[in-house]
């Protein structure tokens, strides 16, 4: 049997979006992330299908509606999460070709570089947005063409899209900063830290500011000592709470706005501050499940990939259709050890 997509996929240790897109010559990949899987395809014998390619791999089968999704690097669970459930529910409807888009170096100017490049080769586009002149330039012009724009997890305003699916962040962020007040006592005193991917992203900014209001509504004695944003990148993660640790030896609370908390929980178990510290997160993952049953992890706040998949989809095809939208949209959902859903 000759090799599949899924079997350089897996060998070669990156996505089958990612695979996909280097196979078939589209834009958004490393040159190192190319060779690794050029080199990998051409190992295992893998035979690009004599339909793919070209004019008519770009513009999907007859009759075949086209989407794409462009989102960040799938380094982290979340995002892994994420594009599975697009690539395995869209596969699921008939008359969908849908294509997940990975860009590694998640800058403004590469995502809008990325938008650009699908004039004129889709219907619609989902996409995880930083809140960017560029960004927000590229989506304009995208509508403009008559593309259909979702933007989901985090939004972006003032750009014509014709949804945002995902959370209420500003609640998430509250609701964040309340749990971490319950659980350290009402009316103590102490000394909180808050951790964020990039605060590009406006879904980061937003919990933010949420956390932020509500400490200082109800528990104005906890005192907010630094910000980090580390990419949501688990080693920079990890380097950045090893050293807040030791700057403040009396933390009291840490909030991980984003990825990487598998970095923080290893800092503050290398520190034996993994029970002392209150640390509250977001989405239920593998590598955040583990760290809620051995208790590093107090709560997470989880928006539920698949339900963000699924609205995306309906979304974007309801509207290229001229049909009304019905919306159904993900409810936060606090998560502790006692009620984590299967991953």
């Amino acid at each position: 049997m000759r090799a599949t997509l899924s079997d350089v996929a897996r060998e070669a240790g990156f996505s089958s979006a990612t695979v996909d897109r280097v196979l078939n010559g589209r834009p958004g990949v490393r040159n190192r992330t190319r060779d690794i899987i050029l080199d990998t395809a051409q190992r295992l014998g893998y035979v690009l299908d004599s339909a793919g390619g070209g004019e008519g791999e770009e513009t999907g089968g007859a009759g075949s509606l086209r989407l794409d999704f462009v989102l960040p690097s799938v380094s982290n669970a979340f995002m892994r999460k994420l594009c599975d459930q697009i690539e395995e529910q869209a596969g699921q409807r008939a008359g969908i070709d849908a294509r997940v888009q990975t860009v590694e170096d998640f800058t403004p100017d590469n995502l809008a570089r990325v938008l650009y490049d699908l004039r004129g080769r889709t219907s619609g586009v989902g996409v995880i947005a930083l809140d960017h002149p560029t960004v927000r330039e590229a989506i304009r012009s995208l509508a403009a063409d008559g593309v259909k724009v979702v933007t989901i997890a985090s939004d972006i305003l003032s750009v014509p899209r014709v949804a945002y699916i995902g959370i209420d962040n500003r609640a998430a962020g509250r609701l964040a900063g309340y749990l971490a007040g319950r659980f350290m006592g009402v009316g103590r005193t102490g000394k909180v830290a808050l951790f964020a991917g990039s605060l590009s992203y406006r879904g980061h900014e937003e919990r933010e500011m949420g956390f932020r209001h509500i400490l200082a509504e109800e528990n104005p004695g906890l005192q907010i000592v630094e910000l980090r944003e580390m990419g949501d990148d688990s080693a920079r993660a990890y380097g950045e709470a090893k050293a807040l640790l030791e700057r403040h030896p009396d933390l009291s609370a840490i909030y991980n706005i984003g990825a990487g908390s598998s970095g923080i929980a290893q800092a503050l178990k290398e520190c034996g501050r993994a029970r002392s510290v209150v640390f509250v997160g977001h989405e239920v993952t593998e590598d955040t499940k583990p760290l809620l049953l051995d208790g590093t992890l107090d709560a997470v706040i989880d928006q539920n990939p698949r339900v963000e998949a699924r609205e995306a989809l309906n979304t974007l095809i309801q509207s290229i259709r001229g049909l009304p939208i019905i919306a159904h949209p993900p409810r936060l959902q606090v998560i502790f050890k006692e009620n984590i859903p299967e991953v």
